[in-house]
């Protein structure tokens, strides 16, 4: 049996596989105090599986310091996989699941923050990116709405209405502007510059955040891959999670004719993507 770790900002990933088809998954949250990649860090993340080192063949490391580690843990060889090369390949992997003959694409992870990563030809080169991400919406959502709980902040926008926050077009121009309909936004939060924070419920300012982060990396992606003349976008990380972020990302997409894929277990793919490329390390 072989593992991946990828050391997120936010969560540190955890996969083991046997074959194709057996795997087990875990996550554990990252500590503020925590962020420094060690060895007491994988044998944490090896617990919440009920493993330690010794019931691998090898462990392979992926984001963050994790080039801090050793290269054996226990006697365990440790397999450092490159975090673009992980994105890349883990998303391509996932979305191969519901394509099969997928062979190129756009990875877009969308973790704390943004990475947009081209996989052609067996490589993968980062494109582009956006420090707006999870981590935006999780921070914007603790100020504006005293919660940082991903799945509290979900439940509230699926609750919400982000127009009660944002101007539409139809107010902004009168109607609608080449592909975008009339109740699209055209700015999100101006309708907020004349309210005050307690006239606004907490279920639309839910919305209005995740509608902004949202857009924010949809279109870059959508640009990114025209630039990079890919026609297949893959959406992968923990962000996407959400329910409300993939309605978000599906309308956009719509808006300009893009049918993005969102594969099962998104938020493990660079921890599946250290697999595929620890496998090529030989």
């Amino acid at each position: 049996m072989q593992v991946a770790i990828d050391f997120g900002l936010t969560n540190v990933d955890v996969v083991a596989m046997r074959d194709a088809d057996a795997r087990h998954i875990a996550q554990v949250a990252t500590l503020s105090s925590q962020r420094k990649v060690d060895v007491a860090q994988v044998q944490r993340a090896l617990a919440a599986l009920g493993r330690d080192a010794a019931d691998f063949e090898r462990i392979c490391v992926t984001g963050g310091q994790h080039r801090r580690l050793p290269n054996a843990i226990d006697g365990v060889p440790v397999i450092k996989v490159g975090e673009i090369e992980a994105i890349g390949f883990g998303g391509l992997r996932l979305a191969q699941r519901q394509q099969p003959d997928s062979r190129e694409a756009l990875v877009v992870s969308a973790g704390s923050g943004t990475a947009m990563i081209a996989v052609r030809d067996g490589s993968a080169q980062h494109v582009t990116g956006s420090a707006v991400g999870g981590g935006t919406l999780i921070g914007l959502c603790k100020l504006l709405i005293g919660t940082a709980d991903a799945q509290e902040i979900d439940a509230l926008a699926l609750a919400g209405d982000s127009n009660k926050v944002d101007i539409t077009l139809i107010e902004a121009t009168g109607g609608a502007i080449g592909r975008l309909p009339a109740d699209a936004n055209a700015v999100n939060f101006g309708r907020a510059a004349a309210l005050e924070l307690a006239e606004v419920a907490r279920e639309d300012l839910a919305a209005g955040v995740a509608v902004m982060v949202g857009q924010v990396i949809a279109v870059i992606a959508i640009n990114a891959a025209r630039a990079e003349r890919l026609d297949h976008i893959v959406i992968v990380g923990h962000l996407v999670d959400m329910a409300y972020m993939r309605r978000v990302l599906h309308t956009v997409g719509g808006y300009y004719g893009v049918d993005f894929t969102i594969p099962e277990l998104p938020g493990y793919a660079t921890a599946i993507g250290a697999l595929v490329g620890g496998a090529r390390t030989k």
